[in-house]
């Protein structure tokens, strides 16, 4: 469907039966992000808040909220718009199979920018920030949050809507030093297009004019998170997936969206920051307070009936799952004609996805010989930590397809595959003192810490052990043992106190092991606070090892020392105990669960949805 805003597509999916309405005034504090979770948990439908307490607008969430939904609501541009990234990343498609892609000429042609003359777009209003659905979303939060925001802004040297970047980056409305109505903060982490625009006008000592989108069709909203093929700006994007042009106008020198819900314009100044957050991410913690820039409010619009979308982070899985499974299908490919060799990449979503990536390669520097370690896939390894927002990577886990099919996608099998084959002495590589994701606190400093890869090919060198080795039973300091899946186990110890203390706890407990003997099945030990929940499921590692340690400190290993400058060990060892200066992880309020009841009852507007709890 081509939806001209997003009341239209609300309008199809309720047709449809994708579609709920919330017929009872929900409180935009905790209780409206405490009933989105609930239903996101059970499967359920997208959600249409009628009566916003405090605000006049409607709000809705969970649009994208299964895969199968949203390619319900891109379902008449889906595969044009496949086909134009297709062809964007290899042209020689469209020789090879002219008749497959004879639309995407026409696609193309309709995703371009449309500009509307005039000023202010008919059927806006002014207001005024506090008449916003002011969503909060976790009790420790800064204040109200908007959460699926399209900011725009253009290069200072190259004005115009073809020079301009689209992100999604979270914007706090209300709390801290903020003052209400007039300013705005804007978060945006490291390698995002804005950094490079806001840079540009410092250096000529200009405010950076932004624009924040919010609302209008969803292919907008989607458009602002997509990873495009070089050259494919987000407008362009937006177009082809909505199946019309992206409409815009400039009014008081800023760009509007003809299509939007709500419009915010102002100016970041040089230099001017104030204290942003805490907020509760998508890495399952808070993210703590710390200077991003403010933005000083110029106006503020709102179309007739407009519609205020919103979602809700938290420990995966969450709505951004889908985002992420939608952007994998879209653009898969991409990943490929960048780096030369990589068959698959994957960042897995239950470890926060810039955490931990999986990855495929190629061997192909020996043919003539048998693989035997390592090689191609390591300058592959390179490649995509250096390759965008893959870049903020903590964790790498690579091999080379070779006679056995291994998937990224099926993590225990995948993770069996690398520690049946790889080498402990030889394939472990790691660099320190670099960039991780911003919202990640396991690392040294806001955006710094380290990361490792560990590569493996070849034939397999040991058999994992399927039940907890007799060794890691009773060992002195160290709780209970259990298996979290073949050759990886839990070891429940005391909590973490210092670096130095752990230096020595943990150089004791490898000489423990040590001593009582070679322990070739089990590769990989996971020191943590509770042993049950670290092995109770496989989300449950994957989020707790992997969101909680910094390659350099954290890792440690059974007979570890370093060999020409290159480390090396028998058995690794990765401390993921929750550490002093790591952010809190997010909990539920149980009063507001308590009062979000109300809506799930008999007779209620979410009667009949099943939540598990």
């Amino acid at each position: 469907m081509s939806y001209r805003n997003l009341e239209e597509c609300i309008i199809d999916l309720e047709k449809n039966g994708h579609l709920v309405r919330i017929t009872e005034e929900v409180d935009p504090h905790l209780e409206m992000a405490a009933i989105h979770m609930k239903v996101f948990e059970a499967g359920g439908p997208a959600l249409l808040f009628e009566k916003v307490k405090g605000s006049k607008f409607r709000a809705v969430s969970n649009l994208f909220g299964t895969v199968e939904r949203s390619k319900f609501i891109f379902r008449d541009t889906w595969d044009s718009t496949q086909n134009v990234i297709a062809l964007r990343n290899d042209p020689v498609k469209a020789l090879k199979n002219p008749f497959k892609y004879i639309g995407t000429g026409l696609a193309a042609r309709r995703a371009l920018p449309l500009k509307k003359s005039g000023s202010q777009p008919s059927g806006f209003q002014e207001i005024q920030i506090s008449d916003l659905p002011l969503v909060k979303h976790w009790q420790g939060d800064g204040g109200a949050f908007v959460t699926l925001p399209q900011v725009y802004s253009e290069d200072p040297d190259k004005p115009g809507i073809m020079n301009s970047n689209l992100g999604m980056y979270r914007v706090q409305l209300t709390g801290n030093e903020y003052e209400l109505n007039k300013e705005v903060g804007i978060h945006y982490q490291i390698h995002r297009g804005i950094g490079i625009h806001q840079d540009k006008a410092n250096k000529q000592d200009k405010p950076l004019k932004v624009s924040i989108f919010i609302g209008g069709p969803p292919a907008h909203t989607l458009s602002a998170v997509m990873p495009l093929p070089e050259g494919m700006s987000e407008l362009t994007f937006a177009g082809l997936l909505s199946g019309r042009h992206f409409r815009y106008s400039y009014v008081d020198g800023y760009c509007i969206s003809n299509d939007a819900d709500f419009v915010i314009t102002g100016e970041i100044y040089p230099g001017e920051t104030k204290p942003e957050g805490p907020f509760g991410d998508h890495l399952g913690y808070y993210s703590l307070i710390h200077p991003f820039p403010v933005m000083r409010v110029h106006k503020v619009y709102a179309r007739q009936n407009a519609i205020y979308p919103f979602t809700v982070v938290g420990r995966p899985p969450q709505e951004d799952t889908a985002f992420g499974a939608l952007i994998h299908e879209l653009t898969g490919g991409a990943i490929r004609q960048e780096v030369p060799g990589v068959k698959e990449v994957h960042a897995i979503d239950a470890a926060g996805v810039h955490p931990l990536l999986f990855a495929i390669g190629s061997e192909r520097y020996t043919p003539y010989q048998k693989i035997k370690q390592p090689a191609e896939i390591l300058t592959i390894a390179n490649r995509i930590l250096g390759t965008g927002q893959l870049s903020l990577a903590k964790f790498l886990f690579i091999t080379a397809q070779e006679d056995k099919k291994v998937s990224t996608h099926d993590v225990e099998n995948f993770l069996t595959y690398i520690l049946e084959r790889i080498n402990l002495r030889r394939d472990i590589h790691f660099q320190t003192n670099t960039t991780i994701d911003t919202l990640d606190y396991s690392g040294t400093g806001l955006n710094t810490g380290s990361k490792v890869v560990f590569a493996a090919v070849g034939d397999v060198k040991r058999e994992l052990c399927r039940e907890v080795p007799g060794i890691l039973k009773g060992l002195p300091g160290a709780g209970e043992a259990r298996l979290i899946m073949p050759g990886i186990v839990a070891l429940q110890t005391s909590p973490f106190g210092s670096y130095d203390e752990a230096q020595r706890e943990i150089g004791e407990l490898c000489k423990s092991i040590e001593q009582r003997g070679a322990l070739t099945s089990c590769p990989m030990i996971i020191l943590c606070d509770d042993s049950e929940f670290m092995s109770a499921t496989l989300d449950n590692f994957l989020w707790a090892t992997f969101t909680r340690s910094n390659p350099s400190h954290d890792i440690y290993g059974v007979n570890s020392g370093y060999e020409h400058k290159h480390w090396a060990c028998d058995n690794v060892i990765i401390d993921a105990r929750t550490k002093p200066h790591q952010a809190p992880p997010l909990i539920e309020d149980p009063v507001v669960q308590k009062n979000i009841e109300r809506v799930f009852v008999k007779g209620a507007s979410l009667d009949g949805i099943r939540t598990g709890k």
